[in-house]
């Protein structure tokens, strides 16, 4: 018999999904069939799969340790060595991603949610194998600082919860419980979640305004084009996403504005592409901006990536056990690239 005892952090999720993460090798059918035989029980009773775990709750699975192995993904008894080699160096990348990135600085953490303010540079995910993330910072820093097992990392994976360009700073959601990603899962899908940016743009801008448009994107060449008006009627387009943007212009300066942007829609480079689509291009975005301009500013000021933070969170009202963050804000200050360029006006 195997027991397995669910912590706070697995807690919130359905017994069925549980056991498709504990016994990644076993299907669903065979899971299910082993649940009616009562050959795994839930608090020593039969379960059915669909109740949700709460902590505490004990697993108790009557398997034979060969066919647990097996189910668990584990390598037979000859790749013992090769089996421990590999969760070593899984264990060390984690690790390692945490001692990388010393930059990132937590902003508010509790049970369950953790915001991280990400510098410029890091990926919040990763595009390669090879590439070292957010996400495995987080890992790394929870296995640091005792709040995770590796055993728990078989059912309960904390991650990133959202998206940030690698040279975008600022506000990263991340999950450390079941029920963290369960949050902001809700609250990105609903858009409950208001989140806000502050960025430079090119030119002068005196009003706030709600902009609209289409996005389509272009995978191949990792660029997105808006629309004011839907194309959907043209056969020839890849599926366009009706995207929402409110700007508030903060600061006019010589030949720039200090603009915070509340984000209606998140969808790939809808800030950049849209503020571009309206004559007024982030600074030091090369892909959607102006050379020239951009060119003044890298060399004057060294800004070699667009001056894009995310700089603010509120969250709605909510419930237990989110009581500690419901209706509130938090908060990252600007990167002193924004300093930088304040004062400085292009003369080209």
């Amino acid at each position: 018999m195997y027991l397995r005892q669910i912590t706070n952090r697995e807690a919130g999720q359905r017994l069925d999904r549980y056991l498709c993460k504990l016994l990644p090798m076993a299907g669903t059918g065979f899971l299910h069939k082993m649940l009616r035989k009562k050959n795994i029980t839930l608090n020593g009773k039969k379960a059915e799969g669909h109740e949700k775990l709460t902590a505490g709750d004990q697993i108790a699975l009557y398997f034979a340790q060969e066919t647990l192995h097996k189910f668990m993904g584990h390598q037979p008894l000859e790749a013992a060595e090769t089996s421990a080699a590999s969760k070593i160096s899984a264990t060390g990348e984690y690790l390692a991603a945490y001692k990388a990135y010393p930059g990132i600085k937590i902003i508010y953490e509790n049970t369950h949610i953790l915001l991280a303010d990400k510098p410029v540079g890091i990926l919040t995910q990763k595009a390669a194998p090879s590439d070292r993330s957010l996400n495995e910072w987080l890992i790394g820093y929870l296995l640091t600082q005792g709040e995770i097992t590796e055993a728990e990392l078989a059912a309960c994976r904390p991650s990133v919860c959202n998206r940030l360009d690698r040279n975008t700073s600022g506000i990263v959601l991340c999950a450390k419980s079941v029920q963290g990603a369960q949050l902001f899962s809700s609250l990105l899908q609903n858009r409950t979640l208001h989140k806000y940016y502050q960025l430079y743009v090119k030119g002068t801008l005196q009003d706030s305004q709600l902009i609209e448009g289409y996005l389509t994107k272009d995978s191949r060449h990792n660029r997105v084009s808006i629309q004011p008006h839907s194309r959907a009627n043209d056969s020839s387009l890849t599926k366009e996403s009706y995207i929402r943007t409110h700007y508030r212009p903060l600061k006019a300066e010589t030949d720039k504005t200090l603009v915070e942007v509340e984000l209606l829609t998140g969808k790939p480079h809808q800030i950049r592409a849209h503020l571009a689509g309206i004559g007024h291009p982030l600074l030091g975005d090369y892909k959607y901006g102006d050379k020239n301009w951009n060119d003044y500013y890298k060399k004057t000021c060294q800004i070699r990536s667009q001056l894009l933070h995310a700089c603010r969170v509120t969250f709605p009202e909510l419930g237990p056990p989110f009581d500690d963050i419901s209706g509130r804000t938090f908060q990252s200050g600007l990167p002193e690239t924004f300093d930088r360029v304040s004062a400085q006006a292009a003369r080209i």
